[in-house]
């Protein structure tokens, strides 16, 4: 006799192991509540497990060093005093226009 496989979907699977990762459930008991063998929610979560780690890598890797969070800041300083330069030219301008003549 051949046992015909369940396809689960993908969010079904994530959904899965959310609730063993942060609700602390027991995969034990999520097999028999779901009626899925153990050996696959273990699967899909050390899959989901993976995928968290390596979104965490990524987060890291984009994380500033100081040098470049300097150079940004710098830049960000350069721009703000550009444009107090720039209002303050705007307000002398609009003082000269909106002077009554004599």
């Amino acid at each position: 006799m051949e046992k015909k496989q369940k396809k689960y979907t993908a969010d079904f699977r994530e959904f899965v192991a959310k609730m063993v990762i942060k609700d602390g459930k027991k995969i034990i008991d999520l097999s028999n509540e779901l009626d899925v063998p153990y050996d696959t929610l273990s699967k899909w979560v050390y899959r989901y497990r993976q995928k968290e780690k390596e979104a965490e890598q990524n987060a890291q890797s984009k994380l500033l060093t100081a040098s470049e969070y300097k150079d940004m800041y710098e830049e960000e300083k350069r721009r703000r005093l550009e444009f107090e330069e720039e209002i303050d030219i705007l307000k002398k301008a609009m003082h000269i226009f909106t002077q009554e003549k004599n």
